[in-house]
């Protein structure tokens, strides 16, 4: 008889059996299927979310390299160079230096920003693009009136004012305020158009500069570098840049790019990509990504030694009948073929009935488990304090790499979808599992003489 025919035999003749082994099937199944499509569910919400902020690369100041007492400062031509890489999408300077309020305005704050400080000193912030600021980014700060700084105002003598500034001395967009060199008895200055007024809700110092937001003021970088004699030869010295890449994965290429653009004059520097924000929302995503993992191993586990067990009872209940078919001339491997053919039968329909309703469980149990995980990341976030004013936060135990991310909130839900993909994995394992939870006993079985299997009988 075709070993095929026997097997769909043995299985309807053995119903008890049978079901047994298709409970053990599904449930194991279901429960890989489940962890599957969690991991695929939560990978395709990484890459859209990375996608969705990009990657912010920093060009900053090699802290380990920094030897001489200055920092290092590297051209804006250059930066020019290394922004226009066809990874990058947007890119943005970072500068700063100090200037003077000259003929008539005045700062907000009293408190001067170090001792001896001359009147009206302030902290200009050189930027190319206004808007690419994280504070302007995520809604932090407000233009009230005017227009931001773009790339255009490159050459141009362009200004953007704290509203408290432009309330105190009654400025608005269109005025005219002129700056003062850094240097106290310095006869540099110039005269800036005010192109807009914004709002910075903060009303403390600032933790790094020590300067009070009301008077902060945001200008190219170049004409900064032009007031403070940093850009006589055409392109301004920056402090840093920024960089906003298409693609996060493409950080090691522009890496490697920016370094041969850039050549010695990206000494003292070094490039970091800034995936804070992806980290922030991505959390309770890896979080329950790491669990259906633990568990899907757990039950894949679990479900090979349940089907070995009953692999090798069923093989032990049918010696007698392994006997009988060798004595009259049947090949063992035909033996073992029957038994594959009953283990593959019966898990494709185990699979086959776990992709009905794998999917809707998984996304109710997915979109369970991660709002937990993700009002869990909420509470961390609202819990967390800034130090107090003029402080560090060393003190306190306060690490600001801790500071959340404005607008980054965790990601709370998943769309689970079955892709023929998913179910091929799970095919594979669960037929993997069942091949060796069943070949491994019957094998072993089979090892014995005819004459040896029918005097042991049962």
């Amino acid at each position: 008889m075709n070993f095929t025919k026997r097997a769909g035999l043995s299985l309807w003749a053995r119903k008890g059996r049978t079901l047994i082994t298709l409970g053990a099937f599904l449930v194991l199944s279901a429960m890989v299927l489940g962890g599957v499509l969690i991991k695929t569910a939560t990978a395709q919400a990484t890459d859209a979310a990375k996608r969705k902020l990009g990657a912010e690369v920093t060009l900053g100041i090699d802290m380990d390299e920094l030897a001489a007492p200055q920092a290092p400062m590297i051209g804006s031509d250059i930066v020019d160079k290394m922004g226009a890489s066809p990874l990058v999408e947007k890119y943005n300077y970072r500068s700063f230096d100090g200037a003077r309020l000259l003929g008539g305005p005045e700062t907000v704050s009293d408190t001067p920003l170090f001792p001896d400080a001359p009147p009206n000193y302030t902290l200009a912030f050189g930027v190319l693009d206004s808007t690419l600021l994280p504070e302007f980014a995520d809604g932090t700060w407000k233009l009230l009136s005017g227009a931001p700084i773009t790339a255009a105002d490159k050459d141009r003598d362009s200004i953007l004012i704290e509203e408290r500034l432009a309330r105190k001395n009654k400025l608005k967009a269109g005025d005219t305020i002129t700056l003062g060199e850094n240097e106290p008895t310095g006869k540099r200055k110039a005269d800036f158009t005010v192109k807009g007024v914004f709002r910075d809700p903060s009303d403390q110092l600032d933790a790094e500069y020590q300067q009070f937001p009301g008077d902060r003021l945001i200008v190219p970088a170049a004409s900064l570098g032009r007031l403070n004699s940093a850009g006589q030869d055409g392109a301004a010295r920056l402090q840093g840049a920024t960089f906003q890449l298409k693609d996060p994965a493409t950080f090691d290429s522009f890496q490697s790019q920016a370094r041969k653009t850039a050549g010695d004059a990206m000494t003292g520097f070094e490039l970091s990509i800034n995936d804070k924000a992806v980290r922030q929302m991505t959390g309770p995503l890896a979080s329950i990504a790491s669990s259906a993992t633990a568990a899907m191993w757990l039950v894949g586990v679990a479900g090979a030694l349940v089907l070995g067990l009953l692999a090798t009872l069923a093989v032990k209940q049918r010696r007698t009948e392994f006997g009988v078919l060798l004595a009259l001339g049947e090949r063992k491997w035909r033996l073992v073929a029957q038994q594959v053919v009953e283990t593959v039968v019966v898990a494709a329909l185990a699979i086959g009935l776990s992709s009905l309703f794998a999917e809707s469980l998984t996304q109710k149990a997915g979109d369970t488990l991660l709002s937990g995980e993700a009002a869990d990341a909420r509470r961390k976030i609202d819990a967390w304090q800034p130090p107090p004013p003029g402080s560090t936060g060393l003190q306190e135990g306060i690490d600001r790499d801790d500071e959340p991310v404005e607008g980054a909130d965790p990601i709370d839900e998943i769309t689970v979808r079955l892709d023929p993909a998913d179910l091929a994995t799970v095919a594979g394992i669960g037929l993997g599992i069942g091949l060796l939870a069943t070949g491994i006993p019957a094998a072993s079985a089979l090892r014995l003489t005819p004459r040896t299997i029918l005097t042991k009988g049962k």
